[in-house]
């Protein structure tokens, strides 16, 4: 793997970027490595076959280089939690943080980066992709029951205790409010689960092919491509993979970038798999919703009044939704910080209109 002719040689910033550059590979590597470890079978191979990329990417940078600096830069924030979560948890949510990490490659616009790399770095997010949408489709009926309970239950018993405290009742006719609210809207949440989920079939949409990575294929290197792991990372047999990697790479080098081969058939994988247990997911959303109903009641609980227990009840409440928001958009791929808002948006939103009808009706509304 060789860089391409430079226009002028290099700089010391040119060296500078390419010891970050090579630090970074590093890291990645290490995180698969380290993910692959706590895996077995086809997503074990997988990863190490990611891992092996890394290497080969990194070595390109050390032979610009000549060879490995005395000082190194450290790897990003964003590198290193990756390898310490990827040592302890080895979770879904490592795989899609990195699939957020590979999305964003600097080699696009990097003159020393070779076609094949910036091929590669296109085959890898395909890959991770992959392998973070079968753990979506594991997690997804018990996550969707989490996400459900929780929020409803912040959202619903803050209407609740915000709406009947702005009449200006006892703090005692509160608490009891809350907990009633907290019990009734459990046992609708658990009954309800247990009923949808039972006819729930729904597919996630970050599990849908991308076919970013065959378009790339005609800068991938013959001998090196890991095209053939998207396809294994979606659900297809090894030799069929091997076989549909074979075809789209001798195309896409013979100028021909669409094979005539039609669309990826994605094994979706099995229906009960996705959409998980009934009783698990009526057992979790009581749960969940009795946990994220309690947190409103809190300061009442502990014996604060007035305006001290609700400016405390939205602290706590604002809290708990920025983080199940932000838990959202890490496993869906998308901008955490933007998930956590939107979730305070609505949260907030809904309790103030009902602390607002209980100030004009004098009555709780919910």
């Amino acid at each position: 793997m060789t860089a391409p002719a430079a226009a002028a040689a290099p700089t010391p910033a040119d060296r500078r970027r390419w010891a970050r550059y090579l630090v970074e590979e590093r890291a990645e590597g290490t995180v698969y490595q380290k993910l692959a470890a706590r895996r077995e079978g086809e997503e074990r191979q997988i990863l190490l076959s990611l891992a092996d990329a890394e290497r080969r990417h990194e070595q390109h940078w050390l032979d610009l280089l000549g060879a490995e600096p005395v000082r190194l830069p450290r790897a990003g924030i964003r590198s290193r939690m990756l390898g310490w979560m990827a040592g302890r948890f080895g979770s879904i949510f490592v795989l899609a943080l990195a699939q957020s990490a590979e999305a964003r490659s600097p080699y696009d616009s990097e003159q020393y980066a070779t076609p094949a790399m910036r091929a590669d770095e296109k085959v890898h997010y395909e890959v991770v992709r992959g392998l973070a949408a079968r753990g979506r489709r594991r997690l997804s009926g018990s996550f969707r029951a989490a996400v459900f309970g929780a929020n409803d239950g912040l959202v619903s018993n803050l209407a609740l205790v915000l709406g009947i405290g702005a009449t200006g009742v006892s703090s005692g006719f509160v608490l009891f409010s809350g907990i009633a609210g907290l019990l009734a809207g459990a046992l609708s949440m658990g009954a309800g689960e247990f009923v949808s989920v039972r006819s729930q079939r729904e597919l996630l949409a970050a599990t849908e092919a991308n076919e970013d990575a065959a378009a790339a294929a005609g800068d991938l290197d013959i001998d090196e491509n890991e095209l053939a792991l998207v396809y294994r990372a979606r659900g297809m047999e090894q030799e069929e993979s091997l076989a549909r990697a074979r075809r789209i790479v001798t195309a896409a080098q013979a100028g021909v970038r669409r094979a005539a081969t039609g669309p990826v058939n994605v094994q979706r994988g099995d229906d009960h798999e996705i959409v998980g247990s009934d009783w698990t997911a009526a057992i979790s959303s009581f749960l969940l919703f009795a946990s994220g109903a309690i947190i409103p009641v809190l300061p009442w609980i502990f014996g604060l009044q007035g305006a001290a227990a609700i400016i405390v009840a939205l602290v706590l409440v604002g809290i708990a939704l920025l983080s199940t928001g932000a838990m959202v958009g890490v496993l869906s791929g998308g901008p955490p910080l933007r998930r956590a808002l939107r979730q305070l948006a609505i949260g907030f939103g809904a309790a103030a209109i009902t602390y607002v009808l209980g100030l004009v009706f004098g009555v709780g509304a919910v």
